[in-house]
């Protein structure tokens, strides 16, 4: 389970050659909005030469429905991407779409078949918001879904998709809040959006503080200095991970009961399906 994402530019060798020292659980090597349209060939060039032999490194392809998503793909697959970002989907067709082209293009580089994610950013379109569900069972490929309000306030004409505080507008958190129950219903990791103010860490640690507290296992980053920060924030604390391992604990005690009282608390499945989470989190940060 992934924390932290980082964007980096497809055609800058340079930051592409410090993203690895990032301390990023995952780098999306970013062939779309980041990269001018004239500059998307040898991006691609650059992009196919660091994957290889390079673990946990995503590409973030064009919209499936252009020239430009079919020449990402050919130049990208040769060296095993471990997932393609697929941005700007119209619904789970496209993710299906895209895992078709996925199949054949394993076969034809000799990779294992399959081995190739999806993560679909699955709200920049307005009408995509409405076909959310059709994510569930969509494909095997489909690993995560994540959330953008950029694209979408642009789509839809807003001047501004946050308040003066900075919180998210009503429409907006419409949006992460349909993007973290469709991840839930389809089984795959919720991953939050980017926090635009790069220079702001400690409004960033309140912000993925409050997406893990929602249910959110990780977060996109714009910025190298941001990884730390969201990578912190996704680690369960000590004082969960004791009351966690406790919950589990109870009930491994008392198997067959629905419910336990604890410190003058009544625990129920729910709360043990959340220690579970809590306390397997922990084991994989502490393998890592």
């Amino acid at each position: 389970m992934n924390r932290s994402y980082l964007f980096v530019p497809a055609d800058s060798e340079r930051k592409m050659a410090k993203a690895i020292d990032t301390g990023a659980d995952a780098i999306i090597l970013d062939l779309e909005d980041s990269v001018a349209a004239a500059a998307r060939p040898a991006a691609r060039d650059i992009a196919r030469e660091y994957l290889a032999g390079k673990q946990n490194v995503w590409v973030r392809i064009n919209p499936i429905d252009t020239e430009d998503a079919s020449a990402d793909l050919e130049a990208v697959m040769p060296s095993a991407p471990a997932g393609i970002f697929l941005p700007k989907p119209r619904n789970a067709d496209d993710a299906v779409l895209l895992a078709t082209r996925l199949d054949e293009l394993e076969a034809a580089n000799e990779l294992v078949a399959g081995q190739t994610g999806i993560i679909a950013i699955c709200t920049e379109q307005p009408g995509a918001l409405f076909s959310l569900h059709g994510y569930v069972a969509a494909t095997p490929r489909l690993a995560g879904l994540a959330w953008g309000a950029e694209d979408l306030s642009a789509a839809v004409g807003a001047t501004s998709n946050r308040a003066a505080d900075g919180s998210w507008l009503p429409p907006y958190e419409l949006a992460r809040s349909l993007c973290l129950f469709a991840a839930a219903a389809a089984e795959v990791a919720a991953i939050d959006t980017v926090y635009t103010d790069f220079r702001d860490n400690e409004g960033l640690a309140r912000y993925a503080g409050n997406a893990r507290r929602d249910g959110f296992s990780g977060m996109l980053a714009i910025h190298p200095g941001q990884v730390e920060v969201i990578n912190q924030a996704f680690v369960p604390t000590q004082a969960e991970l004791e009351w966690a391992t406790r919950i589990v604990d109870a009930f491994a005690e008392t198997p067959g009961a629905g419910t336990i009282g604890l410190d003058s608390r009544m625990i129920d499945r729910p709360h043990l399906v959340q220690a579970k989470r809590i306390v397997e989190l922990a084991r994989r940060l502490a393998d890592k």
